[in-house]
């Protein structure tokens, strides 16, 4: 290996990094983009109190997830330690909010077919989410783990604004986990091109992320499934 080698593998990392974050926070502009952050632009009626909240939330850790792999690239750890902990507090009240907010836009549109089904989707991310965050926290020493882990974390993130995206939801395909597994493919073709096989923080990262999409597709339709999203918005 030539000294040069290793620089260029952590050049690698933090514009791979760095890259996936910024293309994070594009889908989720251009998907929000008629209903939350231009919604004046499009005539919408005010949003609660509430989904302003969640919408200020969610986008926060599309920011801070950029502004991290930048303190990373920039080689500042320790800013990048001190905001990790502000993104553990931030985990937890998205989860909060998170499920406030399905739980009521549930009840609100209880009576339009395929809302209750729906209803797992939401749900779901609150049980995967978590998992994976809790996991790079405890694994944070681990860098080529942690960071891995938190990416997946965030691809669950990417479910709603994909679906939101023009042509799938003019398409009616939410919930459109295809699409939404593209950034899990694009991390697999960089650990194949980079390492020359899957990592296994994102085999097995990526595999709960899939399992649970799945998952979710095969019980949402079921009765009992909707026999715990009507008690869930009684």
């Amino acid at each position: 290996m030539s000294n040069s080698e290793p620089a260029e593998r952590a050049q690698r990392e933090r514009l791979f990094f760095s890259g996936m974050a910024v293309a994070f926070a594009v889908v989720i502009f251009v998907g929000f983009a008629p209903t939350y952050y231009l919604r004046t632009l499009y005539d919408r009626p005010a949003l609660p109190s509430l989904v302003h909240l969640h919408g200020a939330l969610f986008s926060a850790w599309i920011l801070l997830l950029v502004v991290q792999t930048r303190l990373v690239a920039m080689k500042r750890t320790d800013l990048h330690r001190l905001l990790g902990i502000a993104g553990g507090a931030l985990a937890v009240l998205m989860l909060i909010v998170g499920y406030l907010v399905a739980i009521r836009a549930a009840r609100r549109t209880a009576q339009i077919p395929g809302q209750l089904q729906f209803l797992i989707v939401p749900l779901g991310g609150l049980i995967v989410f978590p998992t994976l965050v809790g996991a790079a926290f405890l694994l944070r020493r681990r860098v080529d783990v942690h960071k891995r882990l938190l990416l997946v974390a965030t691809i669950e993130l990417m479910n709603a604004a994909v679906d939101r995206l023009p042509g799938v939801y003019a398409a009616d395909l939410a919930p459109f986990y295809p699409g939404t597994d593209l950034f899990l493919l694009a991390l697999v073709v960089y650990d194949c091109v980079t390492l020359r096989r899957v990592h296994p923080a994102t085999l097995w990262g990526g595999s709960f992320l899939v399992a649970m999409q799945v998952l979710r597709v095969v019980l949402m339709d079921t009765v009992a499934w909707l026999a715990v999203a009507s008690w869930l918005t009684r």
